[in-house]
């Protein structure tokens, strides 16, 4: 091997550890992140390893760690970031003006709107592939945060209970391929509006 081809060599060796110096106080975790994000959605829970984020965000396979001590625990960051999404999803769609009965529709369209769009984030966030829930008190508190809000945009917790319950169960049942509610010929696409027609009937009922 000639002194060309050493440096050629040694400039490939030292490509991944170049780009992650490239990221700077908070951008290597936001670029993890972003990789793993895209990795769930476009491939599986599966394929969302360590490795493969750091492939992904161009950086050594060290990288990773300085951020994340495990797979776990970059797993639980994502369903956190989730459930922050979601929240403001719901904060946004509590907004309208009106009676109960036109906001449920609205907020479950919202709620709905959020699974569409990140459907493996969904069941991230409420499945089972986190089974050490209890060892990571946040993530009981983002989801307890869901209902909440819910409850305090119609000023009532029960009926904010059963709207989520409503409209969660829908979802997963649409994830898992249970029923159909148009997604399997057009799309998730469409879920939040047919959310809202179910909502609209199942809470249709005048409250005094």
């Amino acid at each position: 091997m000639d002194e060309r081809d050493q440096s050629m060599v040694a400039a490939t060796m030292a490509a991944p550890e170049k780009a992650a110096r490239g990221y700077h106080h908070g951008d290597l975790r936001n670029g993890l992140l972003d990789a793993a994000r895209a990795i769930l959605e476009e491939e599986s829970l599966a394929a969302l390893t360590l490795r493969a984020v750091a492939r992904r965000a161009g950086v050594s396979h060290a990288a990773p760690y300085r951020h994340f001590p495990n797979h776990e625990a970059l797993l639980v960051e994502l369903a956190i970031e989730g459930f922050d999404e979601l929240r403001e999803a719901i904060v946004e769609a509590a907004k309208l003006h009106g009676s109960d009965q036109e906001r449920i529709p609205h907020i479950g369209a919202a709620y709905m709107r959020f699974v569409a769009a990140r459907p493996a984030l969904a069941r991230l966030m409420f499945g089972g592939q986190l089974p050490n829930r209890d060892q990571f008190p946040t993530l009981g508190l983002k989801a307890d945060a869901i209902g909440t809000e819910i409850g305090n945009a119609l000023s009532d917790p029960a009926l904010g209970m059963a709207v989520w319950s409503s409209v969660h169960g829908l979802a997963m049942l649409v994830l898992e391929n249970v029923i159909d509610l148009g997604q399997r010929r057009s799309g998730l696409h469409v879920l939040p509006a047919r959310a809202e027609i179910v909502l609209r009937s199942l809470f249709s009922t005048a409250r005094d």
